[in-house]
């Protein structure tokens, strides 16, 4: 029989723009604890009011006050702070007062190693890290680091380096921070990605530092054993992230597998990743996944399914995480983020999605997605599910209401395509009110009201360029998705500003 798993953590993304209050993380932290996890990991980057950041205090980020709340609550519950001190810094370095620290101009997600500024900010970041969090553990990043030796001051130092430069600059950084926190009395944790490609960075880490084995596809049987010398939290992910909802054949599949590798490898233990509820996602609606994963890290062979674990949601969460993605195409789970709900909201251009998508969701896959989407509002029984399914047929909807007036539009029947884009604006309105529902009650993205704001001012931007240019008045008939671009020009027949793409950096 099974002993429990030592030690088990859910970690929260708070990056990706949700704004929780003090009870939103009461809410989280229950969870948490009467799912038996030993920890809940609160993942940061500028969703954290430091002191020494003040010019990167978005509305609504996690205050020091509330931490310290939510510890005096919940005191037998570990609230482990996940920071990031070079890649995933974005949210800094897309600020005025931050763009110094960044490895390259407007792009990437990386600060820059070698700039002595930035340091003393990681330095800074810890110290004050340490002041809030009571937690053992302190993790201080470390992934996704894809933009090491970019800038000419990084390669400088890199030259005659080793035999890999970049691992030697990866160690350089890492190790100094790590250090600092094993002085404060506390454990260093680090994502295990950069050391998988670049092991030699593995020899400059204090021997204490605790690697988070991440690996959302399968086990970790293949990866958690090339840490020598080092523990080794494995973690798996519920697929949010890459759905309209979840695939939760991949997630059962994942959690259940890192579980058993777990188990027979004697790791130090799990960490549960749920990333992105960004894009109309809502924690509260993986609630009851969350649970199930507590129970499947202490038996792999938990019963029951995941689908099972949704209880009176089972049905929904079936069509939602099941039915939909056997209709395959956008709703097929793959490692990116789900390409239908980026394309719809997070460029600014909804008609991105139409020109991607329009003919597979235009046709039978469009209006079998719809069946199966109406079904699950029916069973939905509250309003997280319910905002979910909604959100997933608006996107299916307005895909095939733009199809519709290309039709028109591609015949030059200018009033016929305004008339057909015309309920977009409803759509896109209903989706504001359901994105300020999903923040009032769990803490969602702010960032999803001002999208869809966005979203309906394109719509109307297209609709009046229709009128303008939709009968051929400049003498040709522009593509449809060349009309509804952004950067679309009046005479400017050959587009330019596609052929010179050089020139949106």
């Amino acid at each position: 029989m099974l002993r429990p798993m030592p030690w088990k953590l859910w970690m929260l993304d708070l990056a990706r723009e949700q704004s929780p209050t003090l009870d939103h993380l009461y809410q989280y932290a229950m969870v948490a604890q009467d799912a038996g996890y030993d920890a809940l990991g609160l993942y940061l980057e500028h969703r954290f009011a430091f002191e020494c950041t003040p010019w990167s205090h978005g509305q609504g980020c996690v205050t020091p006050a509330m931490i310290q709340n939510l510890q005096s609550e919940f005191p037998s519950l570990q609230i482990v702070p996940f920071i990031n001190l070079l890649g995933h810094f974005e949210g800094f370095l897309y600020t005025e007062e931050g763009r110094p620290y960044r490895e390259e101009l407007f792009t990437g997600l990386q600060a820059c190693p070698s700039n002595p500024d930035f340091i003393k900010l990681c330095q800074q970041i810890i110290d004050e890290t340490v002041r809030v969090f009571k937690s053992d553990l302190i993790h201080i990043g470390g992934d996704e680091t894809y933009q090491l030796g970019r800038c000419d001051k990084c390669q400088s130092r890199m030259e005659g380096q080793s035999d890999d430069p970049k691992a030697w600059l990866y160690g350089e950084h890492f190790a100094p921070l790590a250090q600092r926190v094993v002085e404060h009395g506390r454990r260093p944790g680090v994502w295990g990605d950069m050391f998988l490609e670049h092991p030699g960075a593995l020899e400059s880490m204090p021997e204490n530092t605790l690697i988070f084995d991440w690996q959302y596809q399968g086990g970790v049987a293949e990866t958690s054993n090339k840490f020598p010398g080092f523990e080794v939290v494995a973690c798996p992910a519920l697929h949010v992230y890459n759905a309209i909802w979840m695939h939760t054949g991949l997630t059962e599949e994942n959690v259940r597998a890192v579980a058993r590798d777990t188990h027979e490898m004697g790791l130090y233990g799990a960490a549960l990743t749920t990333w992105e509820a960004g894009l109309f996602g809502a924690f509260d609606t993986q609630f009851p996944a969350i649970k199930w994963a507590a129970e499947v890290f202490d038996n792999p062979s938990h019963e029951p399914s995941l689908i099972d674990a949704y209880g009176e949601s089972s049905e929904w969460a079936r069509l939602m995480g099941v039915e939909l993605e056997r209709l395959g195409g956008v709703f097929k789970g793959t490692k990116l983020r789900n390409q239908l709900k980026v394309r719809l909201l997070l460029y600014g251009n909804p008609f991105l999605a139409w020109m991607h998508h329009g003919t597979e969701l235009g046709g039978d896959t469009g209006m079998d997605a719809l069946a199966i989407i109406e079904k699950a509002i029916k069973v939905a029984p509250d309003e997280a599910t319910k905002n979910a399914s909604f959100f997933a047929r608006s996107a299916v909807e307005a895909v095939r209401i733009m199809n519709e007036a290309h039709k028109h539009y591609a015949r030059r029947e200018a009033d016929a395509a305004i008339s057909k884009l015309t309920p977009l604006r409803h759509l896109f309105d209903t989706l504001e009110k359901l994105a300020k529902q999903n923040v009032e009650r769990i803490g969602s993205s702010r960032a999803d009201i001002e999208r869809c704001r966005a979203a309906k001012r394109h719509v109307e931007i297209v609709m009046q360029r229709i009128r303008d240019y939709g009968r051929g008045e400049l003498g040709y008939l522009p593509a449809f998705e060349v009309l509804a671009n952004h950067r679309f020009m009046p005479h400017d027949q050959g587009c330019w500003w596609i052929v010179n793409k050089w020139a949106n950096e």
